[in-house]
């Protein structure tokens, strides 16, 4: 091993440089001249044999081709990388296959408040929304329920920790969307037809119940309103939103703000009316309906000698959980956002 055989090398390196024509062939000639087993390691090894001033000069000529050795790769790589960036790298992408993001879809509570929505349009309901927030009157008072009626217990209702009004009481979180009934009375617009959908909140929670949950109310104020009516609205959306299939009744009750006045039960279809732990004996209560209290129609300024009217109201999430084809055993499941649950839907 002499001077003349390193040159020779350095030309052979050189000659094999200029015939690449892609990156993976770099890496092989990096193999061949510098890995383990490559042709400098040979020669190096090679130098024991020499005597030690030939062995000295020979290693440094070396140390210097395997420097330059790995500066022209280091180029040619660098050159053959901008390549590929501008003409390659854009054609290779048009055919990679694309991650597809995860995407969302409405929560189930708002599909179902969309749907019963839109049923109740051919009738010529009217969606409106009243406060959340709401007085004492307009819940309670207005509604014809006394101050000894147990809903206005604190152990029942949510009250808010605000000074009172003089003429409309105490700030509460509305337990229920009867509360838009006088609201959209006193809006003098005579006949009415309206579906008000709002948050409701309530101190109770099981796995019936949740403290915060969505209700529909139904209000229609007409002259010769009856019971027939309430039946017919009632039945058509049973049969729209359930199935034709199901039953429902309508079964005696005492509400203040309806007289006279029902609580509407559909048959189960967690058990098919066999009685489950939902249940209990075959029925579900989904929420009240009646003919307006006079006592209401005059809170809102209509006299109750010309004008009546049915009301009905319901909860959502207990509505949709009685849906045909849906197995919800537990409503607290819609609220715990597990996406595994809500996938399904």
């Amino acid at each position: 091993m002499n001077l003349s055989d390193l040159k020779n090398l350095k030309k052979s390196f050189e000659e094999e440089l200029n015939k690449v024509e892609a990156v993976l062939e770099l890496e092989e000639i990096r193999r061949n001249y510098l890995g383990k087993k490559g042709k400098l390691t040979e020669i190096s090894q090679s130098f024991s044999a020499l005597p030690s001033d030939e062995k000295k000069s020979l290693g440094a000529e070396l140390n210097l081709l395997k420097k330059e050795i790995e500066e022209e790769l280091a180029k040619a790589r660098q050159k053959f990388e901008g390549s590929i960036n501008k003409e390659g790298i854009d054609d290779f992408l048009k055919t990679l296959p694309g991650k597809n993001p995860a995407i969302g879809h409405l929560h189930i509570i708002t599909q179902a408040i969309r749907e019963i929505t839109e049923i109740f349009k051919p009738l010529g309901f009217t969606r409106v929304r009243y406060p959340e927030a709401e007085w004492e009157y307009f819940a309670f008072e207005a509604l014809n329920m006394p101050e000894t009626h147990p809903a206005r217990d604190e152990w029942e209702t949510f009250f808010v920790s605000a000074p009172p009004d003089k003429k409309y009481g105490r700030l509460l979180l509305t337990p229920h969307t009867s509360s838009g009934q006088v609201r959209e009375m006193l809006r003098g617009e005579l006949p009415i037809r309206m579906l008000n959908i709002s948050r409701c909140d309530r101190r109770q929670t099981d796995i019936n119940h949740i403290p915060t949950f969505f209700q529909f109310e139904g209000l229609v104020v007409d002259k010769g309103i009856s019971i027939a009516h309430l039946k017919g609205v009632l039945d058509y959306f049973v049969k729209n939103f359930f199935g034709p299939e199901r039953k429902f009744r309508l079964r005696p009750f005492n509400f203040k703000f309806t007289e006279p006045s029902f609580e509407i039960d559909i048959d189960c279809n967690l058990c098919q009316s066999q009685g489950c732990r939902f249940c209990k004996e075959g029925w579900v209560e989904l929420g009240g309906a009646g003919l307006t209290h006079p006592n209401v129609l005059r809170a809102g300024k209509i006299d109750p000698r010309i004008y009546s009217g049915l009301a009905f109201g319901w909860g959502v999430e207990r509505t949709y959980m009685m849906k045909s084809g849906v197995k919800i055993e537990d409503i607290r499941y819609l609220f715990e956002n597990d996406l595994r649950f809500l996938e399904q839907f």
